[in-house]
């Protein structure tokens, strides 16, 4: 897995780390990867769910000190 893209939201809260995820899909590629950095544990299930519904890949979410880091596939 090749980040193409790394959003540090820690401290941010929702809707916060998925509306900067939707901006920064805008500018990559189809197939590339974005990688966020939250620390609000509500994006651990927004962004999947969000994911899932607009057709995109959730790549992988894996739990840190403190925060999540949840990566997405743009796919379309």
């Amino acid at each position: 897995m090749t980040v193409k893209q790394k959003i540090d939201a820690r401290g941010a809260f929702c809707p916060g780390p998925l509306m900067e995820l939707i901006a920064a899909l805008k500018l990559v590629e189809v197939g590339d990867d974005i990688e966020v950095l939250s620390s609000d544990k509500g994006s651990v299930s927004d962004i999947p769910q969000w994911v899932n519904k607009v057709h995109h890949e959730m790549v992988g979410i894996t739990p840190h000190e403190g925060y999540w880091s949840i990566v997405v596939r743009k796919a379309k």
